[in-house]
């Protein structure tokens, strides 16, 4: 049976803004019922990497917070640490970065608390039964939650193909140990004959474990190469997977097998959104934000012209139906001239296999199916 997923455009006028569609939205989903009458209630969200500007404008936030409380709950705006190198890479950098991007408690109305402690390691281990893991470590205030609301910016990803729910739950509440699991099987080899022994990758690596080594005689270097006679080489026991690399490098030097590590890495990461979803059954609802829809990851300190115009906002009680409603939507909409779409501009193309070839998105859907978290099957209903 199809599961219904809601849609609001962005269409507005005097008697109707983009906000109050958020209301409607909300009484759809029946979001009230399943976060009320008391408890707490986990609002989870990306705060958006320094330089990026895509994510989730915390005015809207704000209308989610005013809902839960008006419910009866106690609500908390709320994420887990990165694994790679950044502005929320532990919890005080992470809050400062949350501020500085609007989210303050003056602006949204809920606090602030990141979910695995103050360097990624506080976390509730999360049994499952599934061949991809048997426990998940998923952010300690994120499992011990009442309830949970996921507001996830849906967007393309350079692993995945496209973040949506599943990743802000499966990724996202990951604690960093989770997150080193969900991509430790993601270690780049170097192509010799595009590296350019620029540093790039060396400066951005969090875990130092890329360096520059001689070339072999059967290794030609680039014309173009900085220096012609040294190759960069990552180290595979002290690499963490998280890919920084491979986005880093400027001649796609870098290169991981994509048929074989990027599908598992799918596969853990929907494992562990089952994880963060046990004990939660119908106190659980997901919110998708089609709106500057990137190529790329909010976790980057920039983001690319969008792909699509601003389409509007999802949301359903069936996280599977609501991430391919949400790919639908974007692979319908016309490409944004303009942008880094070269092909599949037109409704109907594929524009995050477009963007990245060599992933196939559907996996996180398929298994995500497999595993009982939803279906694929839903029914579009306008509001």
């Amino acid at each position: 049976m199809p599961s219904p997923v809601f849609f609001a455009d962005l269409r507005a006028n005097y008697r109707q803004s983009f906000v109050n569609k958020i209301d409607a939205l909300i009484k759809e989903v029946k979001m009230p019922e399943r976060v009320g009458p008391k408890g707490l209630c986990a609002l989870k969200i990306h705060f958006g990497e320094l330089g990026n500007t895509a994510f989730i404008r915390p005015v809207y936030v704000r209308r989610f917070v005013e809902a839960a409380k008006k419910a009866g709950a106690s609500p908390f705006l709320t994420d887990c640490n990165t694994l790679y190198r950044g502005a929320r890479s532990d919890s005080v950098s992470h809050l400062h970065t949350a501020i500085h991007n609007g989210f303050a408690y003056s602006v949204t109305g809920a606090p602030l608390i990141i979910a695995d402690g103050l360097r990624g390691q506080t976390v509730e281990k999360i049994p499952l039964d599934l061949p991809e893991c048997s426990e998940a470590l998923i952010g300690s205030e994120i499992a011990q939650a009442d309830s949970l609301v996921s507001l996830a910016h849906f967007k393309g990803h350079e692993l995945t193909g496209f973040g949506g729910t599943l990743k802000n739950l499966g990724m996202g509440a990951a604690g960093r140990q989770g997150k080193l699991f969900q991509h430790s099987n993601v270690s780049p080899k170097v192509k010799a004959d595009r590296c350019l022994a620029c540093g790039d990758c060396i400066r951005r690596c969090p875990a130092k474990a890329i360096k520059l080594i001689k070339r072999k005689p059967d290794q030609p270097a680039p014309a173009e190469a900085v220096a012609p006679d040294l190759l960069a080489q990552a180290d595979p026991e002290k690499c963490i997977g998280c890919g920084d690399c491979i986005l880093t490098c400027p001649t796609l030097a870098m290169s991981i097998q994509w048929d074989a590590q990027v599908p598992q890495l799918m596969r853990r990461m929907v494992a562990y959104t089952q994880a963060v979803l046990k004990g939660k059954e119908g106190r659980s609802v997901f919110f998708n934000f089609l709106t500057q829809i990137s190529p790329g990851c909010d976790c980057n300190p920039f983001q690319d012209a969008p792909v699509v115009a601003d389409l509007g906002l999802a949301a359903s009680t069936d996280p599977v139906a609501l991430d391919q409603a949400s790919i639908d939507l974007v692979n319908q909409a016309q490409g944004m001239p303009g942008s880094c779409l070269e092909h599949a501009l037109e409704p109907g193309g594929d524009k995050f296999k477009a963007i990245y070839p060599n992933v196939d998105w559907r996996v996180q859907l398929a298994y995500a199916e497999e595993i009982g978290l939803g279906s694929r099957k839903y029914d579009l209903v306008t509001v």
